[in-house]
């Protein structure tokens, strides 16, 4: 039986592949990659943009593929197998990169070319993919002495194994929880929807009562709703110390050493440090830039934070005599306040939410801006039933792009939501191959009385992770290197964070915010409370999330050696933005996955960043009417079709005219 993984597929074959082939697999694409760069190598012929830079980027394609899906896999739908085979492979692909970027022969053919580049007469595009090439090496140890190469051969291995380990401890701590009750006046305060998702989780455990975990669809109601203030702290006690607890899965070793590491790679390749490393394939450039662009901002939200939070001290206090507000009460009252201000609670909205609906609403925006349509298709194969397919259509009913949707928790896949993909676009030989997305997310399942209903900050996480989607499907470059997404990461959170804005207007909701039962259109009224509520103590909100780039900047802009103890070194992060007491027992940096597991180390500021650009970009849109067709083929054809191809301060120009101002977004938060 031939490997089905090594055969040529157009859509992945979930169904035939085994556990077993990933190994094979992964062993025999990387020895045909090697031989492809090989190729490229002993080539007689003088080094040229075609015969090197060209033929470098579409060398290794069926090796994309096969980790494509099995990375997905190991994110959406793992096992101890899967996990087990993802520490033997990935120090073998980081090895397999630095093939590539540590040799000295390739390096010459490419460096060769990048010498005469001015008199090639190359695109804007394959001038970006000449230059990202030369850098690429360059930033990965091109120009370093043989021991210097191994050095980073060393320190680049580890560091793979590592981040896979960080994963695995957090989603083990996940999974590992469970509260168990049996105490029906324990239930106090929560919804109709959460208690029968938790009495469901019992009876399928045979237990009595209801379980809650601390997947997001059960934790979050549960600290939102939850009367009992003591259930409250145990659950966010719990969530906050996953990794920081004295077990096999603590995630301070990892921490520090990824640091550390991450540091002496810097030093290794001339950078001061891992964050002046990274900065300088991003728009902000240098860690001084974010810095004050962080500082900048906390100024001008710390005293709405301030007030925000002695507000909502005061209410906790007069309601239920609490004197001091803590971080399990913060969800709580801040939801207690938000139905007095506004009379609105996320339970009176969920009715509106189907998810169907809601899904069925991204899909009209999409078609009213940029002209696709989604057809639900049932003949693509799929890694668990609950994966949705759809065929991606233009108005002249080419295919555009295959789009998979994952939406509900189950035990081998992480908490959060993200897109993915698992085919990129690119053209060759005149053929222009269309891209296979996903988005993945954590909603409540549907039970056997009620659909999945969302919560309003559900809604606009499917409209966010949609957004990065259309980034996807809509790419139309050449290399599949500079397709879609793969922009600088300041950059890659415009198209999903402009999605959101649809979700509050008026025009959009009409489209899909329709009751369950009645089919009835949400309310005016609901709307407006909608949009007043958008700024509900966004101090506070945008506090927090500088917090989280502060700590990113504090371990990776500075040399991490002398940090000995992580909890003390976190709390010196978190002087500037503290609102809350500490809590002895939690920490955040052990269950940090974005910067620790995932590519935003020295870069979780982009949320920022893109927010100003998003508010911006939106304010356009918003002066000449939110699905403003012009406006959308603007932003279309120079942003979302561009992927990489062009520096992103001038594919933003070219769509709006202008360099971004943070007044929209401060307007919008109200901060001004």
């Amino acid at each position: 039986m031939e490997n089905i993984l090594l055969q040529k597929f157009d859509t992945a074959p979930f169904s035939q592949i085994k556990n077993e082939d990933f190994e094979p697999a992964f062993e025999q694409a990387i020895k045909d990659a090697k031989q492809e760069v090989q190729d490229i190598i002993n080539n007689p012929e003088e080094a040229t943009f075609e015969n090197t830079l060209e033929a470098m980027a579409f060398s290794g394609m069926q090796l994309d593929r096969i980790s494509n899906i099995f990375f997905n896999l190991n994110s959406a739908e793992t096992n101890e197998e899967l996990q087990k085979i993802a520490q033997v492979v990935a120090p073998k692909l980081s090895e397999f990169g630095n093939d590539i970027t540590l040799n000295p022969d390739l390096f010459k053919r490419v460096k060769a070319v990048y010498d005469k580049k001015n008199a090639l007469n190359l695109t804007a595009e394959q001038l970006m993919l000449l230059e990202k090439s030369y850098k690429g090496f360059v930033r990965n140890g091109a120009l370093l002495s043989d021991t210097e190469k191994e050095q980073l051969r060393a320190i680049d291995t580890e560091l793979a194994l590592l981040s896979l380990k960080f994963g695995e401890n957090v989603l083990a701590e996940t999974n590992a929880y469970q509260l168990h009750i049996t105490d029906e006046n324990d239930l106090d305060g929560l919804p109709e929807d959460t208690k029968i998702m938790a009495k469901q989780l019992a009876e399928s455990e045979k237990k009595e009562g209801w379980i809650f975990t601390l997947d997001f669809p059960s934790y979050l109601p549960f600290v939102t709703y939850a009367k009992n203030r003591e259930l409250r702290k145990e659950m966010a006690v719990v969530a906050g110390k996953k990794a920081f607890q004295d077990n096999e899965y603590n995630n301070e070793a990892n921490v520090l050493r990824i640091v550390n590491l991450r540091q002496q790679r810097a030093n290794l390749l001339g950078y001061t440090t891992h964050a002046d490393f990274v900065l300088e394939e991003r728009m902000a450039q240098n860690p001084t830039k974010v810095l004050d662009f962080l500082n900048d901002l906390l100024v001008k939200a710390k005293p709405a934070a301030t007030k925000e939070f002695d507000e909502l001290t005061a209410f906790a206090k007069n309601l239920d005599n609490i004197e001091q507000l803590e971080k399990w009460d913060g969800a709580y009252y801040s939801e207690k306040l938000k139905q007095e201000k506004f009379n609105l609670d996320d339970e009176i909205l969920k009715p509106y939410f189907k998810l169907e609906n809601v899904l069925n609403g991204a899909f009209e925006v999409a078609n009213k801006l940029f002209g696709i349509r989604f057809e639900k298709v049932l003949n693509i194969d799929v890694y668990h039933e609950d994966v949705e397919t759809y065929e991606v259509k233009d108005e002249n009913n080419h295919l555009v792009a295959l789009f998979y949707a994952d939406f509900f928790p189950r035990k081998g896949k992480r908490n959060g939501a993200w897109m993915t993909s698992f085919k990129s676009q690119f053209i060759k030989d005149g053929i222009n191959e269309r891209p296979h997305v996903s988005i993945v997310c954590n909603f409540t399942k549907p039970t056997p009385t009620k659909p999945s209903l969302l919560t309003f900050n559900e809604v606009t996480t499917l409209f966010h992770e949609f957004g990065h989607a259309l980034h996807g499907m809509l790419a139309n470059t050449i290399y599949p290197s500079l397709s879609g997404t793969s922009v600088y990461w300041d950059f890659v959170e415009l198209p999903s964070q402009v999605m959101e804005n649809w979700c509050y207007e008026k025009e959009a909701l009409e489209l899909f915010a329709k009751h369950y039962e009645t089919g009835e259109t949400i309310p005016m009224e609901l709307i407006e409370k909608i949009k007043e509520s958008a700024s509900f103590l966004e101090g506070m909100a945008t506090v927090r999330q500088l917090s989280f780039g502060l700590l990113d900047m504090g371990w990776h802009s500075q040399n991490p050696e002398n940090i000995t103890s992580l909890k003390a070194f976190e709390n010196e992060q978190f002087e500037s933005t503290k609102l809350y007491p500490d809590v002895a027992e939690n920490a955040m940096s052990t269950a940090f996955s974005h910067i620790f597991a995932g590519g935003y180390s020295s870069g979780y500021y982009s949320y920022k960043w893109a927010e100003v650009l998003d508010a911006d970009a939106f304010d356009y849109f918003k002066q000449n009417g939110i699905f403003n067709k012009e406006i959308a083929t603007k932003f279309k054809d120079n942003v979302l079709s561009q992927g990489g191809t062009q520096p992103p301060m001038e594919l933003y120009k070219k769509f709006r005219g202008q360099e971004p101002k943070p007044e929209a977004l401060l307007k919008r938060a109200g901060l001004i």
